[in-house]
């Protein structure tokens, strides 16, 4: 399947699920293809045929982007080096959940969540660690006893009761003998937040060669420049969050941002935007830069 119809079936995927789904960015080397939102979930997702090709790069700004608008970055794909990406399994890359569309359709469609997920070494699922060291003590099991049971350490087992996360063939040995689900289901949309901001974010007396950032600083705002997204900078002040986009030519300029308001303004079933937090400006380089001093004091206050 091509990377255009891979989006597409993507987008159709999460509109059977009641999302809100933006259309596909046309943009080359931007971090993300399509934004979907439902009620409190946020989801911004890059599509690939290969996975190989997803970079760190991109991975930093869409965590970025992510943590900025409370979002959970996501990566659909197909295949990897290694083979197609296996249904049920939860693939990861620099943090970021990877699935396939067929995993994407059991999880939101048919209710059934992923178990598995796929790390160095192996296949491993996450176990009720709490529940495991409950049934151990009740029924008088020894660390021993599960230990041989599931074919691992003593050590192992005491490691699976504070939260370690166990191999396919053990966790099912253990489940088995203990007769009881112990095998935790996975949220792919699940994100720890890294606070990639503090990495790339501009602030005081920080400068930068764009003119208008440095306006921007002046004002006290925080500006996060982006080099894979189709705006150019996240600028914070305690009261909003801007989407700010700079450009040279008027033509250029209309398109970035008529794909980011098609973004931002994409209406969910709640009839909540997108980036209900946010706010699109968009301006031409050769904008006197008081006059942007002075819009943006006056957006701030109000």
């Amino acid at each position: 399947m091509g990377r255009e119809e891979l989006i597409n079936a993507t987008r159709a995927i999460l509109g059977r699920a009641g999302y809100s789904v933006s259309s596909p960015l046309n943009m080359r080397s931007v971090c993300f293809d399509i934004v979907g939102r439902k009620e409190n979930s946020l989801l911004i997702i890059k599509v690939l045929s290969n996975i190989d090709a997803f970079s760190r790069e991109n991975a930093d700004e869409m965590k970025i982007l992510a943590e900025a608008l409370g979002a959970s970055p996501i990566v659909i794909g197909e295949r990897s080096s290694a083979g197609a990406l296996e249904t049920g399994i939860v693939y990861s890359r620099f943090n970021i959940s990877i699935i396939s569309n067929e995993t994407l359709v059991d999880h939101l469609l048919d209710d059934v969540p992923p178990f598995i997920f796929a790390a160095p070494g192996g296949l491993y699922v996450k176990l009720d660690s709490d529940l495991l060291k409950h049934l151990r003590e009740t029924r008088g099991l020894s660390l021993g006893t599960l230990a041989e049971t599931a074919g691992v350490s003593r050590r192992t087992i005491q490691m699976y009761e504070t939260g370690m996360s166990a191999m396919i063939d053990a966790a099912i040995r253990l489940e088995e003998f203990l007769n009881v689900p112990i095998i935790e289901p996975m949220n792919p949309f699940e994100y720890k937040i890294e606070n990639k901001r503090k990495d790339y974010e501009l602030s005081g007396d920080k400068r930068t060669d764009v003119q208008i950032f440095n306006v921007l600083l002046d004002i006290g705002c925080t500006v996060t420049p982006t080099a894979r997204s189709p705006f150019e900078a996240l600028t914070r002040s305690e009261k909003m969050l801007i989407l700010t986009g700079l450009g040279n030519e008027d033509d250029r300029l209309m398109h970035k941002a008529s794909i980011v308001s098609n973004i931002s303004l994409t209406k969910a079933l709640t009839s909540a935007v997108i980036f209900p937090m946010a706010i699109v400006f968009f301006f031409k380089m050769s904008f006197p830069y008081r006059q942007i001093s002075s819009f943006i004091t006056e957006k701030i206050r109000n």
